[in-house]
């Protein structure tokens, strides 16, 4: 059977992937060289992209990106203020986009809607892609990668893994769950988003791309106690979300089903084995804390889209310099956004007093003094950058 050649196959056809081949067929003079391998299958919740129910949250980077590769999608809920909060503790900050003369600290997105966008750009871009079977890499040498879509073989000179999750066992179990659903407030406030931290693990409530007072709600608990509360009875359990998050909105009122993850952290040591690079989820999962992790995937795709520029130009040149770049470049942001998500995550759920105290004071100084608040705003705004 003959093999198919490719200067790049990138396996996953998710966001990560998608933006990534966007950046490359902007890179070469052909497009035609780069592969999307795409699976055929239904996505990791159970759902094919279109009738995903997720929504996703994006900083101004990733929204500024996105845009400029013609993968934004038209509906979306802007997210102007964002409030953090203990719950039963004092201390709250509140980080506003004004402070950064921006016009959103970022959006909320409907993943089905980004999906959708980014595949007919990526269409319409020359890129190759392949729909079957979930693509899986078979061997490397000093000259590529052999790759295999069901019956199909191919070889590229560089395979970028965009789906999936790092290999090996988590870096660390939260001993949390995340529940997923949609709440409809009766007291909406345009434009703000919350994470509330409880002695379990954060509660986030976001805008929702439809509006009409609808939030995105990820609440993040103990296993047993997220269980519990998956099977209550939908009013049951909006009273209980309402009790936990408080009153800024008036009452939450659940209108979707209840989806129950596990929440774990998990790292690839490197970034890249030969030529075989990660990115995104198959180089880092994250806490959902601050939705943190599609935003790192996609500097990922914007780092290697541009290491790998020059290369591109160049045929006949070795990769190994390239992508020992993209290695070195990405480190310092993963290392930071991955030890702050577990920090935010964990710090607060330790059912400890003084701990909480501590917290909460924490809150009140970020407050009071926007030179300790700006870095830590500008970091969930727009990440580590070079």
């Amino acid at each position: 059977m003959s093999e198919q050649e490719f200067d790049i196959a990138i396996l996953g056809g998710g966001p990560v992937g998608s933006a990534l081949a966007l950046l490359l067929a902007r890179a070469t003079p052909r497009p035609g060289r780069i592969v999307l391998l795409q699976s055929d299958s239904s996505s990791l919740y159970g759902h094919a992209p279109a009738a995903d129910p997720r929504v996703l949250a994006l900083n101004q980077g990733s929204r500024v990106m996105l845009d400029s590769i013609g993968g934004w999608p038209g509906e979306a809920a802007p997210i102007r203020t964002i409030h953090v909060s203990q719950r039963g503790r004092l201390g709250r900050t509140i980080i506003r986009n004004t402070d950064f003369g921006v016009p959103q600290l970022g959006c909320v997105v409907r993943y089905a809607d980004l999906h959708a966008s980014l595949a007919h750009a990526v269409a319409a871009s020359g890129v190759r892609i392949m729909t079957g079977p979930a693509a899986r890499i078979d061997s490397q040498d000093a000259h590529g990668v052999t790759l295999s879509q069901g019956d199909l073989r191919l070889r590229a000179r560089i395979a970028v893994q965009a789906d999936g999750s790092p290999a090996g066992p988590p870096r660390r179990e939260y001993r949390q769950m995340a529940l997923i659903t949609t709440a409809r407030s009766s007291q909406p406030r345009d434009g703000w988003a919350f994470e509330r931290f409880t002695q379990e693990g954060p509660l986030a409530v976001l805008p929702h791309p439809e509006g009409g007072g609808l939030q995105s709600i990820v609440w993040c608990s103990a296993p047993e106690h997220a269980q519990a509360l998956r099977a209550l009875a939908p009013e049951a359990f909006s009273e209980a979300l309402t009790q936990t998050f408080g009153t800024r909105l008036g009452s939450l009122t659940i209108e979707a089903p209840v989806a129950a993850f596990p929440l774990a952290l998990n790292l690839r040591k490197q970034a890249t084995d030969g030529r075989v690079v990660a990115i995104g989820n198959a180089l880092q999962t994250l806490h959902p804390v601050a939705g943190q992790g599609l935003n790192l995937g996609l500097r990922d795709t914007a780092t290697l889209a541009a290491a790998l520029r020059q290369w591109l130009a160049e045929p006949g040149a070795d990769p190994a310099g390239a992508l020992l770049q993209f290695e070195r470049q990405r480190r310092p942001d993963r290392t930071l956004t991955a030890g702050l998500t577990d920090f935010m995550s964990r710090g607060l759920a330790t059912r400890c007093s003084v701990v909480e105290h501590a917290g909460g004071l924490a809150l009140l100084a970020l407050d009071l003094s926007p030179s300790l608040r700006a870095p830590l705003a500008r970091h969930l705004l727009q990440g580590l950058r070079f």
